[in-house]
């Protein structure tokens, strides 16, 4: 591959264009020409020209067009690492980042309380420090989707794809499952005869999100191919109260692996078992068609695509 530095279209390296360098960080981040247009206060013509501009200098196709938006290419992933950090602190030292834009409205983001405080938020606090504002709901997906087609929230993080064309979507970040109990319980079940498989945790409290069990009845199916015979000892609807009394030994459970990896790594929890093909669920990010009037909710939606990345 032609290295990303050569950026001109004669053998030598030519000095990148910083006007193309920030239209390419704005159309990755907000997934499409229009929305970045928007954003940067250009006509959606201009965006498109300078994109192809940017792509004849480095000789590679940098986004494939889709029917809505764009979907970037393996090498405008590795142009955006390269440059985004550099784009983003010289916008901040210049003035010329979102704080130029704070008479924008707060954005309003939704989701899922655990993946919210875990992996969204804290990916969001650069924005926030350069003067975006969030008003943060936390709730189940589906009431969450009904309002968002009201009006309520901006963003959605969803669990599940939305139905209908009402609204768009797209992947997020996958998130894996795992049978997770403390050590004590592992050490109990591993006692029991091979034979027993998952019927060796019968004995051992469960500890859940819901009472219907919707995390480990998948998990069941989808690994050991049965119905799960069990009722809930503690029925909780926050995963993070899950994860803290399934440390403390109450039980066990099925918990995102993000969740727990620090507990995993830490040996505070072990898994109960390891298949081959483990239970996994797609988060998309959700919003109505169309671009919003305001600016920093394209800022917001391309910060969280571009973590989402490394969930």
């Amino acid at each position: 591959m032609r290295p990303l530095d050569s950026l001109g279209t004669t053998g030598t390296p030519a000095q990148p264009d910083l006007n193309l360098l920030r239209t390419f960080l704005a159309v990755y981040r907000s997934g499409s020409f229009t929305a970045a247009a928007q954003l940067l206060g250009l006509s959606q013509p201009t965006v498109t020209t300078q994109i192809r501009s940017l792509e004849r200098q480095t000789r590679r196709e940098l986004f494939e067009r889709l029917p809505r938006g764009v979907a970037p290419t393996a090498v405008a992933h590795e142009l955006a690492a390269r440059v985004a950090a550099p784009l983003d602190a010289l916008a901040a030292a210049t003035g010329h980042g979102p704080r130029e834009e704070s008479h924008a409205e707060p954005v309003h983001l939704a989701g899922p309380a655990e993946l919210l405080s875990t992996r969204a938020l804290p990916a969001l606090a650069p924005l926030v420090t350069e003067g975006v504002r969030l008003r943060v709901t936390t709730g189940l997906t589906e009431p969450l989707l009904d309002e968002l087609r009201a009006g309520r929230h901006d963003l959605v993080i969803a669990t599940t794809r939305p139905r209908g064309r009402t609204l768009s979507a797209v992947p997020l970040t996958d998130e894996e499952f795992v049978l997770v109990a403390a050590p004590a319980w592992a050490d109990r079940a591993a006692g029991r005869p091979a034979a027993d498989g998952p019927a060796a945790l019968h004995d051992i409290p469960l500890i859940t999100y819901a009472e219907d069990l919707p995390i480990v009845r998948r998990y069941w199916r989808h690994v050991f191919g049965r119905r799960l015979n069990c009722r809930a000892a503690v029925s909780v609807p926050d995963l993070r109260a899950v994860l803290a009394l399934v440390t403390a030994g109450a039980g066990f459970s099925v918990l995102p692996r993000y969740l727990c990896a620090g507990e995993l790594a830490s040996g505070a929890l072990v898994l109960l078992d390891a298949p081959e093909d483990a239970p996994i669920n797609t988060g998309f990010l959700v919003q109505r068609p169309g671009t919003s009037d305001n600016p920093h909710v394209t800022l917001v939606r391309g910060r969280l695509l571009e973590a989402g990345r490394s969930w």
